[in-house]
């Protein structure tokens, strides 16, 4: 499937997190992407470091807002509030985020991740500065 993430290097980080499109639906500003955590991702017990978890999230959300604005609007995070709900194991994981509320300056966005077998992992809530994606972008 194609999208907006196409014509775009992915950076770094969604590199490290092997950050991939999955799928999106623009009518309900909702997407899924998908990430890959490997042993560089383990805290001591054996986990995934929540920071890690928490990244995968704020890497969801995002693009979510993003894509479903066809890339003008940019979203950087202004808060992230992350819930833990399980632990969890390297492999694949699957984020999907969604638009709750967009106004002219603020986005509040929403999502959830899941592991390889679909056990909710961790959920999480961002507020997100709506900015025109083109003046932040072409900074870079």
């Amino acid at each position: 499937m194609s999208s907006i993430f196409d014509d775009r290097p992915l950076p770094p980080a969604a590199q490290l997190l092997g950050w991939r499109f999955v799928a999106l639906d623009r009518a309900r500003q909702e997407i899924e992407v998908g990430f890959t955590a490997d042993d560089r991702f383990l805290n001591p017990a054996g986990h995934v470091q929540g920071g890690f978890i928490a990244a995968m999230l704020d890497d969801t959300l995002g693009p979510a807002l993003f894509a479903s604005t066809d890339g003008r609007i940019f979203a950087p995070t202004i808060s992230l509030t992350t819930n833990f709900v399980a632990a969890a194991r390297p492999g694949r994981f699957t984020g999907r985020g969604r638009v709750v509320a967009l106004g002219k300056t603020i986005a509040h966005l929403a999502g959830e991740l899941y592991d390889g077998e679909g056990r909710l992992i961790a959920t999480a809530t961002a507020t997100a500065r709506a900015m025109p994606a083109q003046a932040v972008l072409s900074e870079a």
